[in-house]
């Protein structure tokens, strides 16, 4: 067998191993920036295979895991990353490992992510000598929340040295067994805010001498998303969605303050940048026309994930001239609208991030950031060869 063979036949010797680590995850799942009990369980499993950690804490307290697998031979260096933290969401699949941790919840795969990268970085390493250049190991915290966990990483030097960086991401709503990537844009820039409208409070029936923040902030809902038809490129993508909108309070109390949460997301940065521009003028334009005083929070954050067309052919070439029993095609998809951190890495080193497909057997499918999101515990093998084969025949290629 070459080393390729080799490396697929361990990972299939030890998926029952993945999927425990999975459901140990699942079950103890922690909040971005307040994953330290998993760092120390992701650093402690190296730790114990006598493998040198490097665990990096930034300003914001957020912990890195690296781990660095040396051929001792020259060649090139290529990191591979995994996310591990969890969301805000009270479980409701009713798993046998459910979360144990009440409004914690793995509901994006990443338990998955960290399980199956473990035993690969596990098994490259019993093989490193079958290999040439190094493989940097991230697994990264804080994805799900801003400013993210990759932001961290990258300050404390984790891409020195690295030409290429390869991310997967599981996707529930996937077919199993598709393996999907996308030259280019790969997933949207996100942008967030919050606005505090203040009017002036009074009694329902007589509003003439109030002035009503909820009436300015209805307004604001409104023509919000004529920005998306009448400002945007419609050959470009943009979205900008309110997630809030607290006005509670009596039925016959005009309220004198509004609180709205919302989200933008845009497969470019000029579109984010006018859907940006455009929201704050609407802000002035509230105040001139309803009187009231508006009190604006703007956040630009993640950055469109960009997928390096050159390298990502390469990887895509690579996986097509391999054989994997678990995969059923690999395709090419259209940019996706969620937002990854992802782009950060990519934004300084020639990268690609895919998706492998998760969907569920003989029960409902849900979208990720749900509380009955569950994906087929199948794909951490197929995420283990996919990344695995990209690694072995990046590096020998290379060489």
């Amino acid at each position: 067998m070459n080393v390729k063979e080799k490396l697929i036949a361990a990972l299939r010797e030890k998926e029952t191993r993945m999927i425990d680590i999975r459901r140990y995850l699942h079950q103890h799942p922690e909040l971005s920036f307040h994953e330290t009990e998993t760092a120390k369980y992701i650093a402690n499993f190296y730790i114990e295979k006598g493998l040198d950690v490097e665990v990096e804490t930034d300003v914001n307290g957020e912990h890195g895991v690296i781990v660095t697998i040396d051929s001792g031979k020259p060649g090139k260096t290529l990191a591979i990353r995994a996310d591990f933290d969890a969301l805000p969401i009270e479980e409701e699949t009713e798993l046998p490992f459910a979360s144990e941790n009440k409004g914690v919840m793995h509901a994006c795969g990443h338990d998955g992510h960290t399980a199956y990268m473990l035993v690969l970085a596990e098994t490259l390493a019993e093989m490193k000598e079958e290999l040439h250049g190094k493989i940097k190991v991230f697994h990264q915290p804080a994805e799900e929340t801003p400013p993210g966990g990759a932001i961290g990483m990258i300050k404390a030097g984790c891409l020195d040295g690295v030409d290429n960086v390869v991310g997967i991401h599981v996707i529930s709503t996937a077919p199993f067994g598709k393996v999907l990537y996308c030259e280019g844009e790969m997933h949207s820039a996100r942008s967030f805010f919050k606005l505090t409208i203040e009017g002036k409070g009074g009694h329902g029936s007589s509003p003439h001498v109030a002035n009503d923040a909820i009436v300015a902030g209805s307004y604001f809902v409104t023509i919000l998303q004529t920005i998306i038809s009448r400002r945007i490129n419609p050959f470009d993508m943009g979205v900008v969605t309110i997630g809030s909108f607290d006005g509670a309070g009596s039925f016959n109390v005009i309220k004198d303050k509004v609180t709205l949460d919302g989200d933008v997301r845009a497969m470019s940065e000029k579109a984010r940048s006018i859907i940006d521009a455009e929201i704050k003028q609407i802000c002035d334009g509230l105040e001139v026309t309803f009187g009231v005083k508006c009190r604006l929070e703007y956040t630009t954050d993640y950055p469109v994930v960009y997928n390096d067309p050159t390298f990502t052919r390469q990887v895509v070439d690579i996986l097509k001239n391999t054989k994997l029993d678990g995969v059923d095609g690999i395709e090419q998809t259209v940019p996706q609208p969620p937002s990854e951190d992802f782009a950060y890495f990519a934004e300084k080193v020639p990268s690609t991030f895919i998706h492998v497909g998760g969907q569920v057997e003989d029960k409902p499918t849900y979208f990720h950031h749900h509380p009955k999101f569950d994906f087929n515990e199948k794909a951490l093998l197929v995420c283990a060869e996919v990344m695995g084969s990209i690694v072995v025949d990046y590096l020998n290629e290379a060489k």
